[in-house]
């Protein structure tokens, strides 16, 4: 299936903005079951300082907005070549080694609600990793539904199981810190999903891949209760979403800042 894909993102700031500088994974790489054809990265208002590949081999670029701007654009477009592997991503790679997807985060540490939910599983591994791993996902979204507006960036794993609502981030989250608390490393994915129903959308999709011995990462869409096909382009890669963000940064200034994101995902 080839995919094409374009992603913009506008700032607008009430006052101009100064020293600003902003991290963006938005380049997806070819990798297994995924061909990228082509991609581009264009900012609107910006200079690309630096580009490099993190410990994640997520391709890095560095970019600072001109001073005094109050109207910055981030546009990414390209077209992708996927094929359905059933989630399986295949062995380990990158600069990470794997016994570091097993360490916590702030925003995917295990607490007493995360424990309950990994008890709630069972510990029987008869049917196999893989099959262990969907009863976790499933039991995740039956227990947290997916809302907007109930979560934030910052909310954690277990505070959203608290909550009993969430998005993807923390759907992937929680199955990150249960799968870790079940002796899988885990880690989290940025990316973008065509819709069936839909081109236009308002957000790039977030979920989960744990490691499997005799298969390697595998991937599991815990908010869709299904492994990524051919639909799913894979960004970014990180111990949680704060290493996997498209988009972070820092800048200089107390005005207001709003975003708007367009985003088209469809099928060539």
């Amino acid at each position: 299936m080839q995919l094409r894909i374009t992603h913009t993102t506008r700032y607008h700031y009430a006052e101009p903005v100064h020293a600003v500088l902003q991290q963006l994974r938005l380049t997806p790489k070819s990798r297994a079951g995924q061909n990228v054809i082509a991609w581009s990265t264009t900012v609107e208002g910006g200079i690309s300082q630096l580009q490099y590949d993190d410990e994640h081999n997520n391709h890095v670029e560095l970019v600072s907005f001109e001073d005094g701007r109050t109207d910055i654009t981030v546009l990414c477009e390209g077209e992708v070549e996927n094929t359905n592997s059933t989630g399986v991503i295949g062995a380990h790679g990158g600069f990470a080694p794997l016994w570091l997807f097993r360490k916590a985060t702030p925003l995917t540490r295990a607490g007493n609600n995360v424990r309950k939910l990994v008890k709630s599983v069972g510990g029987d591994f008869g049917d196999g990793d893989v099959a262990r791993l969907h009863d976790l996902s499933n039991a995740i979204v039956e227990q947290v539904e997916y809302r907007t507006g109930q979560t934030e960036a910052g909310t954690t794993g277990e505070e959203a199981l608290d909550i009993g609502y969430g998005v993807c981030q923390d759907h992937a989250h929680i199955f990150i810190a249960a799968a870790r608390a079940m002796g899988y490393p885990a880690r989290y994915v940025s990316g973008y999903l065509m819709m069936n129903d839909r081109v236009e959308q308002d957000a790039s999709h977030a979920w989960a891949e744990a490691h499997v011995d005799g298969l390697g990462w595998v991937g599991f869409d815990v908010s869709n209760r299904i492994s990524p096909d051919e639909r799913y382009v894979r960004v970014a890669t990180g111990l949680d979403y704060t290493e996997a963000a498209p988009v972070s940064g820092l800048r200089r200034g107390t005005g207001e800042e709003k975003m708007d994101v367009t985003l088209q995902v469809q099928q060539q």
